[in-house]
């Protein structure tokens, strides 16, 4: 009992006891934040183009290209225990499966990672430490002029005629002519401790959290493949996206 192997396991377990009832009490404490997110996208223009997914792949795909404006706000999702929030824009039609069971397709076109204040401002014991450099006249001059300009607060997104960040193609290879074709947006919220969150969907209420208002756009469809000369077919590389000047345009 008083050797110092016990006293070391019990206060390793006093301190791994206390450690999880801190963190289960911080994971909880999120609850009593309310979160009203809400998000507003619109379709700017869809072109859809031929060609293929590299040089030397001889398939030929049907690749959708797709610009949007975005205006979200994710203000009430950041917290004490947020560390980033991961957001993406889908594009979500009817399969091509004529089976009324089957799911419809979603791809992704466009993803980004917004950090928390605490993450993109780490705390560094270190600087506590370290001496100030002596301001010089010119530095005097150039801090009393210079305005500092405010600090934007995290999770406001404001994307006009946004190029997408990916192209999207389907399994069968056609995309041209898709009806029903809608832009929704979906995050998933990364804790420091604790569960990841989901999107919750419009007129859902789960204590003090509400769904998304909004989210989603009007309802368009993809249009007509433009005839081309073989000279002027579209290579995909890894990353990048079809040539847009190739392709019809529907707003």
């Amino acid at each position: 009992m008083h050797s110092t192997l016990v006293r070391a396991q019990n206060v390793f377990g006093f301190f791994t006891t206390v450690a999880f009832c801190t963190a289960l009490l911080t994971a909880l404490s999120v609850l009593l934040t309310p979160q009203t997110p809400s998000t507003t996208i619109e379709l700017r223009n869809v072109q859809v183009v031929k060609g293929r997914p590299h040089y030397y792949s001889p398939k030929k795909e049907e690749y959708a290209h797709i610009k949007f404006d975005l205006d979200a706000d994710f203000t009430s999702l950041f917290n004490w225990n947020t560390k980033q929030l991961f957001v993406w824009i889908t594009a979500t039609y009817p399969s091509s499966n004529t089976s009324s069971s089957a799911p419809p397709s979603q791809a992704i076109i466009w993803d980004t990672i917004i950090n928390s204040h605490s993450q993109s401002h780490p705390f560094n014991p270190l600087e506590l430490f370290r001496k100030a450099p002596t301001p010089t006249k010119k530095s005097k001059k150039s801090t009393t002029t210079k305005k500092q300009e405010p600090e934007l607060q995290p999770g406001i997104i404001r994307l006009k005629n946004n190029k997408p960040k990916y192209q999207i193609t389907d399994i069968s290879g056609t995309l041209s002519d898709r009806t029903n074709v809608t832009l929704e947006v979906g995050w998933n919220v990364q804790p420091w401790v604790g569960a990841l969150t989901w999107t919750l969907p419009e007129g859902t209420q789960l204590g003090r959290w509400k769904g998304v208002k909004g989210g989603k756009s009007k309802v368009f469809n993809m249009p007509a493949l433009k005839g081309k000369s073989a000279n002027s077919e579209t290579i995909v590389a890894s990353g990048g996206t079809p040539k847009a000047a190739e392709a019809s345009a529907v707003i």
